[in-house]
């Protein structure tokens, strides 16, 4: 067995996984990335983020084309393939897989595809197609393996009616209906799109609303634009069951007796941390109750020179978040001095409309805070707003209860993931709602909005004085 020596050694290469193994590279440190696809960029790259997000681009093309209807007449072909709606995704892909490989090499990282599994806490055991297994032994260790979608046991995901978050890309043909298990992120992202595009979509989860982490005015506007679009959402129902009938449909029997047929489901029940092959236990490590890896507050495990994160860690399960995780984790287990990570990560929703949310939300600002001040801009009372056509839309800004400390800010609507940007850096320097009053914004811009939110709150402060 070839045995190999190296000061950090990282599992996985995603976003996490690629950001702690440069970061550790460019300290001079020797470095090795174990990546067990023949691809880099993981989950997030190859059937998450990038994926989806091309889908979701051409998506809304289709609805605006649809929405111009006086302009032209324009119909998707019943059998258009799906992969022609995710145009260039391969160019990206190979492109970005290249970018990657150039930037392992110009930082001198080894990159070793293959499978790992712990031997020992400082040990790890790497299996490559139809080669020698290597050992390699490691002063620190990254876990940044990703996760992989939770099948629930009453679902069998056959990946040919009844897909997860990681296969429903690879249908060959777009579906004339599809059935949405859940009222995530993903869930609420995919059953958006899938219905821009034409597809007769029905979302179910057990909860009244989707999004339930975000404030109900927001999910309201989401609920609304997605029905507008033709799409039903089924809320406080108990899936008990899927199956294909071997004739026509998916079959969905809920516990109230309803039955929900579609040619196709997607069930997107949540994700869980990717280490069922690597051993853990024999590095000293267990899962928790939730299923995930847990560290403290530098990315450390419960063993000091392992560390994790990303996805394997659990929330906020965001690209941009993993990054900085992973860049933290690798100055972490090297003694190297690293600033605060701020706790100000905005939150992006790429659904039609999108919704991206920073800081606390008015909900959670009335536990913390009690009163609070909240200012609203529809994107229908803005220019821009009118101008693009963007009009199911909404910036709120949430205010301490004198009126001065913005707290919080949500935005519905498309542009919102770009918009939100705005309120963070605000948030980041405690800024006085006044601020947005006295910037002058670009005109006609979605980012009026803010102005129109912040008089509003200026107008409640004034009138309780």
């Amino acid at each position: 067995m070839i045995k190999s020596q190296y000061d950090l050694v990282v599992i996985g290469s995603g976003p996490a996984g690629q950001k702690a193994a440069i970061q550790a590279a460019k300290a001079g440190k020797s470095v090795a990335l174990i990546e067990q696809t023949r691809e880099l960029g993981g989950s997030c790259v190859h059937r998450g983020t990038i994926p989806s997000k091309t889908l979701k681009e051409n998506a809304l093309r289709v609805k605006n084309m649809r929405s111009n209807a006086e302009l032209s007449h324009f119909q998707l072909r019943e059998d258009v393939e799906l992969a022609t709606l995710i145009d260039r995704l391969n160019e990206v892909l190979a492109e970005h897989d290249n970018y990657m490989r150039r930037q392992l090499e110009r930082n001198e990282i080894t990159l070793i595809h293959g499978r790992a599994k712990f031997l020992s806490p400082n040990q790890l055991e790497v299996t490559k197609l139809q080669q020698e297994a290597e050992c390699i032994s490691a002063a620190n260790i990254i876990i940044a393996s990703g996760s992989h979608p939770r099948q629930p046991p009453n679902i069998h995901i056959d990946h040919e009616y009844i897909f997860d978050s990681d296969s429903i890309l690879s249908m060959m043909y777009l579906p004339k209906s599809l059935t949405v298990l859940g009222g995530g992120v993903i869930a609420s992202e995919y059953a958006s799109i899938f219905q821009a595009l034409g597809v007769k979509v029905t979302m179910i989860d057990r909860y009244p609303r989707p999004l339930g982490f975000l404030d109900d005015d927001l999910t309201d506007v989401f609920i609304q634009a997605f029905e507008q679009m033709g799409g039903t959402w089924v809320g406080n129902t108990v899936v008990e069951e899927c199956h294909w009938n071997n004739v026509d449909s998916v079959e969905t029997v809920c516990a109230d007796g309803n039955i929900y047929k579609s040619e196709k489901l997607l069930c997107a029940a949540g994700r869980l941390a990717n280490v069922k092959d690597l051993h853990i236990e024999q590095a000293g490590l267990a899962l928790n109750d939730a299923g995930l890896i847990s560290v403290d507050g530098q990315l450390r495990t419960s063993v000091p020179h392992i560390f994790a994160a990303g996805d394997v860690i659990g929330p906020p399960s965001l690209a941009s978040a993993s990054m900085e995780q992973g860049r933290r984790a690798s100055c972490n287990a090297l003694d190297i001095s690293v600033g605060k990570m701020h706790s100000m990560i905005p939150t992006g929703i790429y659904s039609i409309p999108e919704l991206s949310s920073v800081g606390l939300s008015e909900t959670q600002a009335r536990k913390t805070h009690g009163d609070v001040l909240v200012g609203k801009a529809k994107f229908d009372e803005i220019a821009r707003g009118q101008i693009s056509g963007v009009q199911n839309g909404m910036l709120k800004i949430v205010c301490d209860a004198q009126g001065e400390k913005v707290l919080g800010v949500m935005i519905v609507g498309e542009g919102a993931t770009e918009l939100v940007h705005v309120g963070q850096m605000a948030l980041l320097h405690e800024a006085d709602i006044d601020l947005f009053v006295d910037c002058i914004f670009n005109f006609p811009t979605l980012a009026e909005a803010y102005r129109v939110a912040a008089l509003q709150i200026i107008g409640q402060r004034n009138a309780k004085r």
